[in-house]
């Protein structure tokens, strides 16, 4: 069996290890969501992973409401975003950016007032994040055929948008209770069109995005993340494996590059509620390589590997504060621990000073 520091081909993007930074959002761009330039600092110095997948980077207006999170869908943040992929590219590493669309969960304040657009009229529990505090999310509006062709026209707009900038490839946000998620979980989407109803209509518009990113980039540069399991922002599924089951069939039969799914480690546990795994269901369905993420270390992360459950496991929080980790992991290393007060804060500190195992024994 392959260990967690073999190389892998991930469709047409060459890792050198199975160690992937998971999407991680920092909040650092501006307020107009360009990328500014401590984000080349940040992402150069976790270039030993065996692939940077950014955070989630939206891919139109109307589809991003975090603060500060960056965007790809005018020039202005293309050209903030080269810099940016040439510092990796030149640290020895590889990043695809993770195009969003966030659906529901997008605030009115963040669309002059108008309403969010979802697979169906729902709205979803607690507060978004404003650049004015915390505000209770309102209703969406269902999405009409004339949204769905231009929601496809920002997919294939910001997926051609990211070769320009430098990305080695593209993964689409199919996870965590935004716009693909609302659309494949029963739980968001009540529409009784093609795109509502059975498995086989929710995952329409996953397949039809899919189709328009590999048109820009290539099927081996095109990946999917999906969170089969439990509630993530009011989304979920009565049955998960009826719909992500054929979902990982379509994926595969598109040749995609690789899957990532969210889902519960190998104790079962998803937040505070405990969850069946669907990954060895997805496993046997999708052919290319797989990759998992949620809370593992090492020897947690080793076992999926040995198991043949993964090809390769994606870490989060442990990137944030640990930009060396796969050495760190390798040598069996201490980690140093993460700041959550600095997770989405503005400036460096709990961003790019955290110290290699290098930098620590010197």
């Amino acid at each position: 069996m392959p260990t967690l520091f073999d190389p892998i081909a991930l469709g047409d993007i060459h890792a050198p290890n199975r160690v992937l930074m998971a999407p991680l959002t920092r909040g650092r761009s501006t307020g107009e969501h360009v990328p500014t330039a401590i984000m080349a600092e940040y992402y150069a110095q976790r270039a030993s992973a065996g692939l940077l997948i950014s955070e989630g980077t939206g891919i139109s207006r109307e589809g991003l409401g975090w603060p500060f999170a960056p965007g790809l869908w005018t020039d202005e943040q293309v050209e903030a975003w080269k810099p940016i992929t040439a510092a990796v590219h030149e640290a020895g590493g590889r990043i695809v950016t993770q195009l969003w669309h966030m659906g529901r969960v997008v605030h009115p304040d963040y669309l002059d007032g108008a309403a969010p657009l979802s697979s169906s009229a729902t709205t979803a529990p607690g507060d978004a994040h404003t650049y004015d505090g915390k505000k209770r999310y309102e209703a969406a509006r269902a999405a009409t055929p004339d949204d769905i062709a231009r929601v496809l026209d920002d997919y294939s707009r910001s997926a051609r948008n990211a070769k320009a900038a430098g990305f080695d490839g593209v993964q689409l946000h199919a996870a965590n209770g935004y716009l693909i998620d609302q659309f494949l979980r029963d739980g968001a989407n009540h529409r009784d069109d093609a795109y509502g109803g059975t498995p086989e209509n929710r995952i329409r518009l996953l397949g039809e995005v899919v189709d328009r990113l590999i048109a820009e980039v290539g099927a081996g540069r095109t990946s999917v993340r999906f969170s089969p399991n439990g509630d993530t922002q009011g989304v979920l599924d009565s049955d998960p494996e009826s719909v992500f089951v054929p979902a990982a069939k379509l994926l595969s039969d598109k040749k995609i590059g690789f899957l990532e799914l969210r889902e519960p480690g190998p104790d079962g546990t998803f937040g505070s509620t405990t969850q069946p795994r669907v990954s060895p269901a997805i496993r046997k369905a999708f052919a290319g390589p797989l990759v998992l993420n949620q809370d593992y270390r090492a020897g947690s992360a080793q076992a999926e590997l040995d198991a043949g459950i993964a090809d390769a496991i994606a870490f989060g929080r442990p990137f944030l504060a640990n930009p060396d980790l796969p050495a760190r992991l390798k040598a069996n290393a201490p980690l140093n621990d993460d700041v959550m007060a600095t997770w989405y804060s503005r400036g460096a500190e709990g961003y790019t000073d955290y110290p290699t195992l290098e930098a620590q024994a010197a």
